[in-house]
Order: C-alpha cells, then sequence, then structure tokens
C-alpha cells in the first residue's frame, strides 16, 4: 500500500515537472515566433525605403540632405537587423535606437514632401508611403504580440512553484521590447499627401 502511494506521488510530481516544463517550452518559442514577426516587417520597411527614396529623388534635388538622412538611417537599422542577433538583449536595444532613428528620418522626409506639390502627387510615392504605413502599423502589432509574449512567459517562469522547474531549466529573464524615443516609434509617420 505504501509503495503503491510513493508511486503515485513520484507520478503526479513528474507529471507537474513534464507539464511545467513543456508549458515553459510553448511560451519560449512564441516569444521566438514574435521576435521573428518583428524581423520580417522590419526587413519589408527597410526594403521599402530605397523605393521611396528614388522616387522622390527626381523631384527634391535640393534636398539631398534629407534623403541622404533616410538612406544612412535605413543602411544602419538593416545593418543592425542583419548582423545583430535580436534574441540578445543588446543588440535588441542598439535595433531599437537604430529604427527610432530611421523613425525620425522619414519623419523628415515627409515633412519636406510637403513642400513639393508634385512629389505630393505622384502616384508611385503616395503608394509607397502607404505601404510604409501598413507596415509601421504591423511593426506596432508585431511588437505588441512579442511583448504579450514576454510578459506571459515571464509570468509563467517566475510564478511559484513554475521558477523551481524554471530554474533548474534554465529558463532565463526576457526583457520587453522598448525603445528610447517612444514618440518617434509608437506613431507610425503621418503621411498627408494629396
Amino acid at each position: 500500500m505504501m509503495t503503491a502511494i510513493v508511486l503515485i506521488m513520484l507520478i503526479v510530481i513528474c507529471g507537474f515537472f513534464v507539464t511545467v516544463y513543456n508549458s515553459l517550452i510553448r511560451l519560449k518559442n512564441q516569444v521566438a515566433n514574435g521576435l521573428a514577426q518583428i524581423d520580417v516587417q522590419l526587413k519589408r520597411r527597410h526594403d521599402l525605403i530605397p523605393n521611396l527614396v528614388e522616387v522622390a529623388k527626381r523631384y527634391m534635388a535640393h534636398e539631398e540632405r534629407v534623403l541622404t538622412a533616410v538612406t544612412e538611417a535605413r543602411n544602419l537599422a538593416q545593418s543592425m537587423q542583419k548582423h545583430g542577433s535580436i534574441a540578445n538583449g543588446d543588440e535588441l536595444a542598439k535595433l531599437a535606437h537604430a529604427e527610432s532613428g530611421l523613425s525620425q528620418a522619414l519623419a523628415s522626409f515627409y515633412a519636406v514632401v510637403e513642400n513639393y506639390p508634385e512629389l505630393k502627387a505622384d502616384t508611385a510615392l503616395k503608394e509607397l508611403s502607404d505601404e510604409i504605413k501598413n507596415t509601421e502599423n504591423r511593426i506596432g502589432f508585431a511588437r505588441q504580440f512579442y511583448n504579450d509574449s514576454v510578459m506571459f512567459y515571464n509570468n509563467q517562469r517566475e510564478s511559484f512553484p513554475n521558477n523551481i522547474v524554471a530554474n533548474m531549466f534554465n529558463f532565463t529573464f526576457v526583457g520587453q521590447l522598448e525603445f528610447e524615443d517612444k514618440s518617434g516609434i509608437d506613431n507610425a509617420p503621418k503621411v498627408t499627401l494629396g
């Protein structure tokens, strides 16, 4: 009788460990997926910007400084995305800083576009601007999904008695994706063409 009770308790304890472990793995993978979705949308954003600059060059010959700033900010952000492991907290912070700079450069670009009625009326620029605005929204949704996933993972990892399993199997803390200049990244650039 005593061995049956001990055996049942061992099965319950093993079942608990397996359940918690699998739950943490699922949440950790959801965090990785959220980060991958941000990566996809940032690549899309980076791919659209050279086309936007190319269309604008035809009209904004005297605004080389603005076009160069957008191009340089895009190249820096793209470089951070390609060469850094965004799963690493420090690299993620550097990427956030570069993306914030890109958002500021785009905001300056759109402010200058207001001075060029022909450019504002250009169909290609309107379409690219709409695509960039849609991409900015997608980035926002991807960031929200990532941060929610991180919160669920960290809550599960830190809750008792789950923290015992988390510590045994080295499930480490994951930080939220935060940007230095939240005003520049929380809001998509304002596009007021036409």
